[in-house]
């Protein structure tokens, strides 16, 4: 009986001494892992423009500086439909109202304000596919300065109607560009790329095409350019065999 208990016991140390050195043997070898970056970018022309301006009508009078502007915004509307918009892609925003009033003084001593009359300020957008007419549009509308209308422009903004795709295009890219640099590694190293850990991606950036801007960490987004590059970041994580 104490011969079988020694042979136990003797054989649970040698069970115990194998899976202790296995267990190290995993801990001074742990599975290779090979960490990459992919980059996709492609080159873009914007499909969308908005462009929007101001005008405005004063009188001492509220009456007559509506009438103003109301005049006034038939002519916008006039001019940029025979300048070959559609009244659909032509918004109107709500008239704003401020009171004009000049700082009243007795000496050097401020004792309020004089009212002087009022001013009406209303704002037209234009959103449009049309992005060479309205680009002409918008470098030619001080031509209604000459008709009386005192309007302001604003640079155009660009945008691109199709982004979720063509983010989706870029990732593809971007990872497909981590896969062949993986490979490569592992190549180098001697092994072979095994199955994929990991995916994160990082930020999707717009930028001018031929500018000199800065990617931002919370992800650049150009709308003052009318040609755009979009690019894109994906990290995998390999097993190497």
């Amino acid at each position: 009986m104490k011969h079988l208990t020694a042979i136990i016991f003797g054989a649970a140390i040698v069970i115990a001494a194998l899976l202790l050195g296995n267990s190290y043997v995993k801990r001074a070898n742990p599975p290779q892992i090979i960490s990459v970056t992919g980059l996709g970018n492609k080159d873009f022309i914007s499909d969308l423009i908005v462009w929007e301006g101001r005008f405005n009508a004063s009188n001492v009078e509220l009456r007559p500086a509506f009438d103003q502007l109301n005049r006034d915004k038939d002519q916008v509307k006039n001019y940029l439909t025979s300048k070959g918009l559609k009244e659909e892609n032509i918004i109107f925003e709500a008239v704003q109202t401020s009171e004009i009033r000049d700082n009243k003084y007795e000496g050097n001593n401020y004792v309020g304000t004089i009212f002087r009359g009022y001013e009406l300020t209303q704002t037209v957008r234009v959103e449009a596919s049309d992005v060479a007419t309205v680009e002409k549009i918008s470098r030619e509308i001080t031509e209604l300065l000459n008709q009386g209308v005192k309007f302001n422009s604003t640079p155009p903004r660009y945008y691109y109607s199709k982004l979720a795709d063509l983010k989706i295009e870029m990732i593809s890219k971007a990872t497909e560009d981590a896969r062949i640099r993986a490979e490569k590694i592992a190549e180098n190293s001697g092994g072979q790329l095994g199955d994929l850990i990991s995916a994160r991606m990082g930020v999707f950036q717009i930028t001018g095409q031929y500018s000199d801007e800065d990617y931002s960490w919370g992800g650049a987004y150009n709308t003052a350019s009318k040609e755009k590059t979009a690019s894109i970041t994906m990290r995998l994580e390999y097993k190497v065999k």
